[in-house]
């Protein structure tokens, strides 16, 4: 059977650990030389040791480039895929076989970070893979306890990134070739992992790992756009102009769903405009049609707003024993019908206006609650706590800032 390529005894010259150092000034060095094309100015930088990341010390124009990486040095599905042939084929079928058809490009990946682990120095990307982060704060490198602590929609979203992981660390097993001490280790799979789900980006089906290139930050407000070229290189450019002493950051997805951010990379977004409304339903066709989904029914954190498609889907739940009114909404929703949308509304505000509230009142409680349970508890055993206590402050506030605009208008709908 085919099986990876040969295998170093140096695959300790990695420390993985979570107090390791990452060695980023080698990495920075080595980029240069294995060709790396940076404007002039854009240099890394950390504030804190840990976190390492992109800034423009020169001002730069709209449209300007500011980093090309070749081909020969990106980790990508496709490269992975021609290189291992059928090495991993009975991973990647075992893989399916526990649902994870949707993160084959990325087991592809995660294969190739720890085969080119496996080799220590004498891999080409050493630099590189040395300095990677080695402690995260995600939802797969949270303890147990940390799981008591997080809302319902955070939870779910934590629990599906170590269904990712338990399902990657078994069809792991199947690869062949790799040393069994590597497919073993547990938190070197995790460390893995980590890497290949906070750092790749592209399409769908050929995702990569770009040396540089996984060193922008996300932001709200974005400096910079990925081109992923037809030869397999990647350009990065900006698209404002971005004064001097600017940090250089691209989007890593919808920025309406903080919880996200915090579950798959480990961050808190501060700077995101809204957050869902924590509004758990099981989500039926005409819900999804009403306009269930987390980036659309969203909390406004700084003016209180609640958006169209939180009232939408809260009275059609309210209209669930009135069931032909309840159709009558749903069909002018469909139907473009403003106007009876309009007054299908406004007959039942008093008891959505009211459900709402009781929502939020009820939700807060519960923040309350899981938050103080991290009273007390130790950060060296709980590192994430601090993080999941932030998190659950920021929707904390969002949700008070509601409470505060949604509470007269219930009043008023009551006649008080």
């Amino acid at each position: 059977r085919p099986a990876l390529g040969r295998q170093s005894s140096l695959s300790m010259g990695i420390d993985v650990s979570e107090r390791a150092q990452r060695q980023v000034q080698p990495f920075d060095e080595w980029v240069t030389n294995c060709g790396v094309q940076r404007a002039p100015g854009v240099q890394l930088t950390s504030q804190d040791g840990l976190d390492h990341y992109v800034v423009a010390s020169e001002g730069l124009a709209q449209g300007s480039p500011v980093l090309f990486v070749p081909d020969n040095m990106i980790f990508s599905t496709r490269a992975a895929k021609e290189e291992f042939g059928g090495a991993v084929q009975e991973a990647v079928a075992q893989l399916g076989r526990l649902g994870g058809n949707d993160v084959v490009p990325q087991f592809y990946l995660f294969i190739k970070v720890l085969l080119e682990y496996s080799k220590g120095q004498d891999s080409p990307w050493f630099p590189w893979l040395d300095s990677m982060p080695r402690l995260f704060y995600n939802a797969v490198s949270m303890t147990d306890f940390c799981y008591e602590c997080l809302p319902p929609l955070v939870l779910g979203l934590a629990r599906g990134e170590k269904v990712k992981l338990d399902n990657f660390y078994d069809a792991l097993q199947k690869v062949d070739g790799l040393d069994p001490a590597i497919k073993a280790n547990r938190d070197l799979a995790t460390w893995a992992f980590n890497i290949v789900f906070t750092r790749s980006f592209g399409p769908d089906d050929n995702k990569q790992l770009v040396p540089m290139g996984d060193m922008f930050n996300h932001g709200t407000e974005t400096e910079v756009a990925v081109n992923y070229n037809d030869d397999g290189s990647v350009a990065v450019y900006t698209t404002r102009d971005v004064p001097a002493g600017s940090p250089l950051r691209m989007s890593y997805g919808d920025p309406t769903n903080p919880s996200y951010f915090f579950s798959r990379y480990g961050f808190l977004d501060e700077s995101s405009p809204a957050t869902f409304c924590k509004l758990m339903l099981t989500p039926t066709a005409q819900l999804k049609d009403m306009g269930y989904d987390y980036s659309r029914m969203l909390f406004y954190k700084e003016t209180g707003d609640v958006s169209e498609e939180v009232w939408d889907v809260l009275l059609y739940q309210q209209l669930a024993g009135n069931r032909d009114v309840q159709q009558q909404l749903y069909n002018a929703h469909m139907n473009g019908d403003a106007e009876q949308k309009r007054q299908i509304h406004q007959q039942y505000f008093p008891q959505t206006s009211e459900a709402l509230l009781q929502h939020i009142d009820t939700f807060l409680k519960q923040l309350d609650e899981l938050s103080s349970k991290g009273v007390g508890k130790s950060e060296m055993e709980h590192p994430r706590l601090p993080l999941i206590i932030k998190h659950n402050q920021f929707v904390k506030e969002t949700f008070l800032q509601v409470r505060q605009r949604i509470e007269p208008m219930v009043l008023e709908a009551q006649g008080a």
